[in-house]
């Protein structure tokens, strides 16, 4: 292959044996850990029962990492990754995958981009070369920033132009974050889109594609010595970044007001009601205030036993769906979020105030333990079950990692969560419910006046 038989000569001129051995730390009969000399992470999780491996390439670096002026370049980049490198032709990366039988995608988010592939075994070798090959070997041209350009503005008009609720969502989030980029919608503002470069692509590629800022993943059947030895002849080689910075975004400010936004558009075949609160993430080493609100959501929200469904859809047949969620796993400060769509003829404005006389009540009643019980039984089940899927697991431990958890934070979520008591849920709800930091939003088809 092309880019086997030039990749093979790159690395013969590197004198491996001169690397260090990195330590390896097992963590459980799953998961071990260890770094190379240039600060790749690097996470193993065995599974042998099938001889399938999951190779995952993260990036601490995400839509909420960009520039002012240049929002969409993460997920641009992302697109472009898939072009051509020194040693391999535009495309032939994911031919290459197919070919091998397997299957390759990415994606971004604020606080990430991630890479992956699902392969036969025997064949993690040949993708740990491609990958480490794009990571520092990228060559990219005018046209293809042209085309991918196109291929992005066409995805924001499926995804977002097309969808009310999107673009609804998108001025909702803008309201919330006075400051932080988690206020830019990550696919970025379609003005600032269509003005992306190869040199805006080539900056951001500089800055954060590099092995001292990306956690390699690799679930499957595997060993930690298969792994390691791999990674030392692909990935150790790869010079880090000595001028990465720190990762420090704008922070918000003290919220001090409620706010409130009505989006009208004739699309809207069906209205509602959302409220969303600034919340505290998950932070290392202190996870129990994000593990109660977890729990809040879905005694709230969450299934048909929870306490806005029974009020609101079953007992007062007011809303034909209603929700609450929480969204922990986040580098910097998140959201808290309940949402009410009202039967029709009940308003937006009766819709908000039963939102409203729930949530007061929800506050001043006692929990139904056993309902709590049966929320944490599923947890703790679906953390077991979860064990079966590799590539689930590759996703949960990226995610974490890159919002600046830890292993040690990830394998003692569930004792956190088994911990968390009403008091605590109670607690963790009244500092989070505070108007002040509140964004009301209606999405209407415009035939309803806000009162």
């Amino acid at each position: 292959m092309h880019f086997g038989r030039r990749v093979v000569g790159l690395f013969a001129l590197i004198a491996i044996p001169s690397l260090s051995i990195a330590e390896t730390v097992r963590w459980d009969d799953q998961v071990s850990t260890f770094e190379l000399d240039n600060g790749m992470e690097v996470v193993v999780i065995e599974d042998h029962r099938a001889p399938v491996v999951v190779h995952m390439m993260w990036y601490r670096a995400g839509s909420a990492d960009e520039k002012p002026g240049v929002s969409g370049v993460a997920h641009f980049l992302e697109h472009l990754l898939f072009k051509a490198t020194d040693n391999m032709e535009s495309g032939e990366f994911s031919k290459t995958v197919a070919a091998n039988g397997g299957s390759d995608n990415a994606f971004t988010s604020y606080d990430y981009t991630a890479y992956f592939q699902r392969v036969a075994a025997d064949r993690l070798d040949l993708m740990m070369q491609m990958e480490a090959e794009r990571m520092v070997n990228l060559r990219l041209s005018e046209a293809d920033i042209l085309t991918e350009r196109e291929v992005i503005i066409e995805e924001r008009n499926q995804r977002t132009e097309n969808d009310p609720s999107a673009l609804f969502g998108e001025q909702a989030s803008a309201s919330l974050y006075l400051n932080h980029r988690y206020g830019v919608p990550i696919i970025g503002w379609r003005h600032e889109m269509e003005t992306l470069g190869l040199q805006d692509a080539l900056a951001y590629y500089k800055q954060y594609y590099a092995p001292n800022n990306a956690i390699l993943i690799v679930a499957g059947d595997v060993t930690p010595d298969e792994v390691k030895e791999l990674a030392m002849r692909h990935y150790a080689p790869l010079a880090a970044n000595p001028d990465l910075p720190e990762r420090a975004r704008p922070q918000e400010p003290q919220h001090n007001a409620a706010r409130r936004l009505e989006y009208k558009d004739p699309r809207v075949a069906q209205p509602y009601v959302s409220r969303t609160y600034l919340a505290p993430e998950r932070d290392s080493g202190d996870q129990k205030a994000a593990a109660a609100l977890m729990l809040g959501a879905a005694l709230l929200g969450d299934g048909q036993t929870s306490f806005m469904k029974q009020k609101l859809e079953f007992e007062e047949k007011s809303a034909v769906y209603s929700t609450a969620y929480y969204r922990g796993t986040a580098l910097d400060d998140t959201r808290f979020t309940t949402i009410v769509v009202p039967v029709p003829g009940v308003s937006l404005s009766e819709a908000e105030a039963s939102m409203d006389r729930v949530l007061q009540e929800f506050m001043a009643t006692p929990i139904d333990l056993e309902h709590l019980d049966r929320i944490k039984r599923n947890l703790r089940a679906q953390d077991i079950f979860a064990k079966d899927n590799v590539q689930g697991l590759a996703n949960r431990y990226g995610r974490a990692l890159t919002s600046g958890l830890t292993i040690k934070d990830i394998l003692e979520w569930p004792d956190v969560v088994e911990s968390v008591t009403e008091e605590d849920i109670k607690a963790a709800l009244k500092d989070v419910l505070q108007e002040r930091t509140s964004v009301t939003g209606w999405l209407t088809s415009g035939v309803e006046v806000s009162q």
